[in-house]
């Protein structure tokens, strides 16, 4: 029989935990997460990691499995990953990935671009750049040294600048260069799911959850957390806001409100991101008429 793989992506709050267990229990599998940083042990709150009331109803991989002290990245999560995947379609003949991290989620759907390896000097090197001149620099090098990447990249996303100037730096080719070889071909078939809901009431969610994580402890974990600010696990919505309001750049209601524009903000990142996938098949959960276990 051949093996299915259901993705199930949509942008932060949309309800992808509540649709991907649901969906598992009707299928009898597993859940593989897909998101970076729902992965590390440390964050909890500020992530919405699944509750132990939801992971008791589905199990769940990849869900606090690593330190924020190592240096995790998607090509350590698609090894892990297909190892998961592989070892339990032994046992299942579908699975579910579920999570809101594109490049986690391409990473099993078509594989990694190969990069070469980061000496950490060159690592070092371009954060140091950014801690002590900004972002700017890594802008001009990426824009003078390649053009296309620079074009669609998020220039406001310092990781997404330094990944491709490492890259560059050590390959002497552009970072497109590796972007373009041809995606993997897995052994198993993939159906994409996407969950989106009408605009205003993906608002309301995203602000209700904020006013949620805020009740639950957030400021608390924050501050658990802040002496290790400068790791990159922690440079995160929700997370970053809150040390500018310990480091007493903004005040604690500002904080909040700049938690809830940058979580908006980065719902339609994702959006824009996951609807360049024509292969996706979309369902809007503002209509209630929609289920998505029944069509499958």
């Amino acid at each position: 029989m051949n093996k299915i793989l259901y993705i199930i992506v949509g942008p932060t709050a949309v309800g992808k935990t509540e649709s991907a267990i649901n969906l598992a229990n009707k299928l009898k599998t597993e859940i593989v997460s897909a998101d970076s940083r729902q992965i590390f042990q440390q964050m909890n709150i500020g992530v919405a990691r699944p509750s132990v009331e939801e992971l008791k109803k589905a199990k769940h991989h990849l869900i606090a499995s690593w330190s924020i002290f190592y240096d995790y990245n998607v090509a350590r999560y698609e090894k892990e990953g297909m190892q998961i995947i592989n070892n339990l379609f032994q046992k299942y003949d579908s699975l579910i990935l579920c999570g809101g991290s594109g490049l986690y989620v391409d990473a099993i759907r078509k594989g990694i671009d190969y990069l070469p390896d980061i000496p950490i000097e060159v690592r070092q090197e371009l954060n140091n750049i950014y801690k002590h001149q900004g972002i700017i620099p890594l802008q001009k090098e990426l824009e003078e040294k390649d053009k296309d990447y620079y074009d669609i990249v998020d220039t406001k996303n310092p990781r997404r600048l330094i990944r491709a100037l490492e890259v560059i730096r050590v390959s002497n080719r552009p970072y497109s260069y590796f972007r373009k070889m041809k995606p993997i071909e897995r052994d198993f078939s993939i159906k994409t799911i996407g969950i989106e809901r009408n605009r205003d009431e993906l608002i309301e969610r995203i602000n209700k959850r904020v006013d949620i994580m805020i009740d639950c402890g957030l400021i608390e974990e924050a501050k658990s957390l802040y002496k290790y600010k400068d790791l990159n696990a922690l440079n995160t919505v929700g997370y970053k806001e809150l040390f500018d309001c310990f480091d007493n750049k903004i005040s604690l209601e500002e904080a909040i409100e700049q938690i809830k524009i940058h979580t908006r903000q980065f719902a339609k990142r994702q959006m824009t991101y996951f609807k360049k996938n024509t292969n996706t098949l979309w369902f809007n959960l503002s209509n209630k008429d929609i289920d998505i276990i029944d069509y499958i």
